[in-house]
């Protein structure tokens, strides 16, 4: 059962009319603070920094404290030593998948309705935040969405004797592609890799919801409460995915510090990846000569998948009735269209608002265009524990590729870890 989420305390009392104005003014120049935490990301720090100056002007008595120095393998440890104990952030950004464990650890709470009407959310913003209402109660709001695309190095493709303007559009030609990409030096070292298949990144996401769907099965049943992902089409899907390590040896994640770093480094022909990538590549190498396709079909089947970075208001917030108002506005700000618009240029990720995604320039973009064309048949995991439910992908990979284990085998103990999560997950609601 969800813990209890903590409700706003009551508004203050009116003040009565035989009270001058005198004090309403000064109440009304009192300047509220307020904090706001994300984990350290170069291009969302920058996005927020700007729309957090744009919020200061136009509300002169909120003044938003921005905490963006945690680093992200420590965000997490961060919240839980400090929401519970009201103090830290009053509105946090999490990944949607946390949400569930987020709000039963009573880190946060409910957005106001009136705030936040459930029918302006349905129609206002992409299908798939939906996922930010957790058994029909709004938690949280993005500022932006994103999916998964296929990056790819022109140069390298150049250099392979590949056309770099058809990048592979299906999965045949991506494993044939990967393969022609891959340069070794005279002693057989790695020097430029085809494809790095690395769970530990973004290919879980790619195996769990596009792999398995284009290889004819599905990941979960329709409720998310039992793993189907171990049958026959899983095991097809987790095959493609193993053999670019087993068997076509395009690529080794621990080269080049990990297969992003790889290619923003430029030692990689194609990557799958988020649209949020961009404002990497754009800060790390802005000189990268690179492009961005729909992620590759199978069996005439195309598939991505959605996600989001989210904001939601926590207790600390709720503990105090200006400061929850405050925090409320500034919320409502962020999650604007025009905070989106903003967004999607400084960090590549797309508008979660319909009205600023639907942009014909966006939707015509070289880069963002495939990521926006993605959204219409992206689907969003419902995650009970986002990073047991990753760990178990990445160690059953790992059993393949470090010890030889079966890859029948490893999948079936993937798929066993997630179910016992999922129990968990359930058996208290």
């Amino acid at each position: 059962m969800l813990l209890a989420a903590c409700p706003a305390p009551a508004a203050p009392a009116a003040e009565t009319a035989s009270e001058p104005a005198a004090a309403e003014e000064a109440m009304a120049d009192e300047v509220v603070e307020i904090e706001y935490w994300q984990y350290n990301f170069a291009a969302r720090v920058n996005a927020m920094d700007q729309l957090i100056a744009q919020f200061e002007e136009a509300n002169p008595n909120i003044k938003v404290v921005h905490n963006a120095d945690i680093p992200y393998a420590e965000f997490r440890d961060k919240i839980a030593a400090s929401v519970p104990a009201g103090v830290g952030p009053d509105v946090a950004t999490l990944f949607y998948g946390w949400q569930s464990v987020w709000i039963d650890s009573g880190y946060l709470v409910p957005l106001p309705e009136d705030a936040f009407p459930p029918a302006m959310v349905a129609e206002e913003f992409s299908p798939m935040v939906q996922a930010s209402f957790v058994e029909g109660t709004l938690y949280t709001l993005p500022t932006a969405v994103r999916a998964l695309a296929l990056f790819y190095n022109k140069d390298l493709m150049a250099d392979a004797g590949l056309d770099p303007e058809n990048p592979p559009s299906t999965l045949d030609e991506l494993a044939d592609q990967a393969v022609a990409c891959t340069q070794r030096d005279d002693e057989g070292s790695l020097v430029v890799q085809g494809f790095v298949a690395d769970p530990s990144a973004q290919d879980h996401h790619w195996f769990r919801e596009v792999l398995v769907r284009q290889f004819g099965g599905v990941p979960y049943t329709d409720d998310y409460s039992e793993v189907l992902y171990n049958d026959e089409a899983g095991l097809q899907a987790w095959n493609y995915l193993l053999a670019f390590h087993t068997e076509l040896a395009t690529g080794d994640r621990d080269l080049f510090d990990g297969s992003t770093n790889a290619f923003v480094g430029g030692h990689v022909c194609f990557h799958v990846d988020g649209s949020f990538r961009l404002g990497t590549i754009a800060n790390n190498n802005p000189d990268m000569n690179f492009g961005v396709t729909e992620l590759p079909s199978h069996n005439g089947v195309k598939s991505t998948f959605g996600s989001y970075w989210t904001h939601g208001l926590t207790k600390k917030a709720a503990a105090d009735q200006a400061r929850f108002d405050a925090a409320v506005k500034f919320l409502q700000f962020i999650t604007s269209a025009d905070a989106g618009a903003l967004w999607v240029d400084i960090v590549g990720e797309l508008p979660a608002q319909l009205a600023a995604g639907s942009n014909p320039e966006l939707l015509a973009d070289e880069k963002l265009g495939a990521f926006a064309a993605g959204l219409e048949y992206s689907h969003a995991t419902f995650f009970a524990d986002e990073s047991q439910q990753r760990q178990a992908i990445i160690d059953s990979f790992d059993m393949v590729v470090l010890t030889d284990e079966d890859p029948a085998t490893a999948l079936q103990i993937a798929a066993d870890t997630d179910q016992e999560v999922l129990d968990d997950f359930w058996s208290s609601r």
